[in-house]
């Protein structure tokens, strides 16, 4: 759990979560001099630049190497399985149930769409770690990432 923090905080994308809110000025008369005017300014929240909440070049290059192997082989051979059938049933003249051919496709294109989602959550978000090539590893680690801020997210907006 200490090297998942410490891997997590590592991000040089990911902005840290934990910001103070500024203290609520009190409404009441008092005599303004320059020690007193600078006391009750709420502190202003760091910005971060375009640059620091980019996503790193090494680091989205290995999503988009992924996307394209898990959402476009099986979309690649979701296209394949229509010219096939086409042609099995034209020129080889063998009858193939339209619903066989409906669900091999659509279990294919459906396979593409998850492979997108896969794609970008089993490459390595550290830009040092390559990762490997089935990606487990790295995907559990993502989703828990995931699962932590919609957590967080949903605990903000019910309180």
């Amino acid at each position: 759990m200490a090297a998942e923090e410490s891997e997590r905080s590592s991000l040089p994308f990911e902005p840290n979560k934990k910001r103070q809110k500024p203290a609520k000025a009190i409404k009441q008369p008092v005599f303004k001099t320059p020690e007193t005017e600078n006391k009750n300014k709420p502190q202003q929240q760091r910005r971060y630049s375009k640059q620091e909440m980019a996503i790193p070049e090494v680091v989205s290059q290995r999503m988009i190497r992924r996307v394209a192997a898990f959402c476009g082989i099986p979309t690649f051979l979701g296209i394949a399985s229509l010219v096939v059938s086409y042609l099995l049933v034209t020129l080889a003249h063998i009858q193939l149930p339209p619903i066989a051919v409906l669900l091999v496709n659509m279990g294919l294109f459906g396979l593409g769409v998850v492979g997108i989602t896969y794609g970008v959550l089993s490459a390595s978000w550290d830009v040092e770690r390559p990762g490997n090539i089935i990606g487990l590893d790295e995907f559990s680690t993502n989703w828990g990432r995931m699962a932590e801020v919609w957590r967080e997210t949903r605990k903000k907006n019910v309180s």
